[in-house]
């Protein structure tokens, strides 16, 4: 799968965290929001994360705006609505080789972190 981080460029907070990981040396940044994500890479992402919900930012404010914070969402709606619209993808999302971590919390930065330099 190789090494690769799905992030939103104009977020500080992907910003701070992409910087926390440097050196990035053989690492494929993509920008979502003027790359969007594939249905194949979304795909790729869900079989390492075996989760579309886990992928998916329930702190979009869009989510509350479309009323899906009242609704039953399944991995299907979590898939579409991901594929919908950029902000919908829990960021960043960091790949390396058959790991990935998901979103920005201290934990998740720091295993990264490891993966990266080890």
């Amino acid at each position: 799968m190789g090494k690769k981080i799905y992030h939103l460029g104009t977020c500080n907070t992907c910003q701070k965290i992409l910087k926390e990981l440097e050196p990035l040396d053989g690492f494929e940044l993509q920008d979502i929001k003027s790359a969007p994500i594939t249905e194949a890479q979304l795909e790729e992402m869900h079989s390492l994360s075996h989760s579309y919900e886990a992928l998916f930012s329930k702190r979009a404010m869009l989510f509350r705006q479309r009323g899906l914070h009242e609704q039953e969402l399944g991995e299907t709606d979590f898939k579409n609505l991901i594929l919908d619209h950029y902000t919908f993808l829990k960021r960043p999302v960091i790949v390396v080789d058959n790991e990935i971590f998901i979103g920005n919390s201290k934990k998740t930065v720091e295993t990264a972190k490891e993966a990266i330099h080890s």
